[in-house]
């Protein structure tokens, strides 16, 4: 019976033996024939037992598999060292961002391709390399980041940057004591965005190698959109800005430092320059303390006098303007002022008030021939004859962009209109000889023609109407039909910052 048995088993053994085996045969053959990646690489062997292959893919396509993994690492430091080490030292060079090997079990050897992958790699310049990271991230989420080669170039270039707002020497260990001057003083300078550094891989074209690059990238980010302003005869620099999107002096300046550095500068017939301010990754905000002396304006006062004629006046004391020492804190963003608060006051001349005899009730209709800001917070923006054909004088709220607009001197609203170039525009009358323009205002004003206004009385608000690249009041004095320059004589532009 035992022997029986054995010869049933054996016999079983057989069958399963030649069975399987000629499956397995099979298999091998059809994998034989099967091909994988770019190369064509053929199975030449099927193994009992999965062994571990390597795989080489780009954009998630084979590439092939990788017979000797220690020949590539060979390649990498190989072409580092020959091409990549005069320029990155002390860095490594590592697979495109796009391309990754990966370790596999497969129970298929495939045949030997690495001279067909490597030279694939390097044809193609499927590289990173290892540098520094600069990532800047402010509350919001906003995430921007650069490679550079080297740390320093980096911090040399934010430096630079820096300097155009604010020169942190004059910040450090400065003693806050009370400005005796008048003028500005930096108080702070701050970076609201985190910014960290790290190494990391990047590919090769991506990583900045001079200052320059930083900079520009610090300037504009990575994809600036510039625009360029031809320099015309007896542009100032103050002129270039007005007629480019409202930019400053200062603005213009800043973006062209390697042709101007004043704002005083005279400029050259046909340069170029840019007219596209900043839009960096990150804020520069720089705090600063600000001493002005403004004007205090007098008041009229107006008394009866029954010896007068009707329509007649009479000065009897001369109005003379007072003036106080204003602190200002500012705020600048990237050498834009965004807003200021007056800290203190102190009166260092009182106003006299005018005293006027009528003889009559009726309100004046007379200039008194002083005249005032047409805003609160006065700065000039540009000029009379900041750039030719330019006369009158611009003038912009600082605190308050879009304020009051007030009559300069008392006088009749003579035209209320619009027009085209100085849009929305009030012309008063003082009945003395001089007329007061007041150009670009938000709307019409409120006021009809032949309204008796008050000097100081408001007669419309800031705009930009017409052709404007800001909010500011275009403001004229006109004697007969001539325009003749605001400060020269009618108002203390001296006393005022330009901007």
């Amino acid at each position: 019976m035992k022997k029986i048995l054995t010869v049933i088993v054996c016999f079983a053994a057989s069958v399963f033996i030649v069975f399987f085996s000629g499956s397995f045969f099979a298999e091998k053959a059809s994998a034989e024939d099967q091909v994988i990646g770019l190369f064509d690489q053929h199975v030449t062997e099927v193994t009992e037992r999965p062994q571990i292959v390597h795989m080489l893919y780009q954009d998630g396509r084979l590439v092939g598999a990788v017979r000797n993994t220690a020949r590539l690492d060979q390649m990498l430091k190989d072409v580092y060292s020959e091409r990549y080490e005069d320029d990155f030292p002390n860095s490594r060079l590592d697979l495109g961002m796009d391309v990754y090997l990966t370790e596999e079990e497969s129970y298929f050897v495939y045949e030997d391709a690495d001279d067909e992958i490597l030279a694939y790699i390097d044809d193609n310049r499927l590289f990173t390399l290892e540098a520094t990271a600069i990532s800047f991230a402010d509350e919001d989420g906003v995430y921007a980041r650069i490679f550079v080669s080297n740390q320093d170039i980096y911090e040399n270039a934010m430096n630079t940057y820096i300097s155009y707002f604010v020169d942190p020497s004059a910040i450090v260990g400065q003693q806050q004591s009370a400005l005796t001057t008048y003028g500005s003083r930096d108080v702070s300078v701050s970076i609201p965005q985190t910014i960290s550094i790290s190494r990391d891989y990047a590919p090769i074209e991506e990583i900045k190698r001079t200052e320059y690059e930083v900079l520009e990238y610090l300037k504009y980010g990575d994809d600036p959109q510039l625009e360029y302003y031809t320099v015309q005869a007896y542009d100032t620099v103050a002129g270039v800005g007005s007629k480019n999107h409202g930019l400053s002096a200062t603005q213009v300046m800043n973006i062209n430092r390697d042709k101007i550095s004043s704002v005083d500068q005279l400029l050259k017939e046909g340069d170029e320059l840019c007219v596209t301010y900043f839009t960096p990754p990150i804020d520069i905000i720089v705090e600063k303390d600000s001493l002005r002396q403004m004007p205090v304006y007098f008041e009229t006062a107006y008394v009866e006098d029954s010896n007068l004629i009707l329509g007649e006046r009479e000065v009897r004391q001369n109005g003379i303007n007072g003036a106080r020492n204003v602190l200002y804190a500012e705020r600048w963003i990237n050498g834009v002022l965004v807003n200021g608060t007056e800290k203190s006051s102190v009166m260092i001349q009182e106003p006299q008030s005018e005293v006027i005899a009528l003889g009559t009730q009726q309100l004046p209709d007379v200039g008194t021939g002083v005249y005032r800001f047409p805003v609160e917070n006065p700065a000039i923006s540009c000029g009379y004859g900041c750039y030719f054909g330019h006369e009158g004088t611009d003038i912009v709220n600082q605190y308050d962009r879009w304020g009051d607009v007030y009559a300069a001197d008392t006088g009749v609203i003579e035209t209320n209109a619009y027009q085209a170039i100085n849009g929305n525009y009030v012309v008063i009358n003082h009945n003395n000889g001089y007329k007061t323009y007041y150009g670009h205002m938000r709307e019409l004003s409120e006021l009809p023609e032949g309204t008796i206004v008050t000097k100081g009385q408001v007669i419309g608000h800031i705009g930009m109407t017409g052709l404007a690249t800001g909010p500011h009041v275009h403001f004229m004095v006109q004697i007969g039909d001539k325009n003749v320059d605001a400060c020269n004589g009618y108002l203390p532009c001296d006393t005022v910052p330009y901007q």
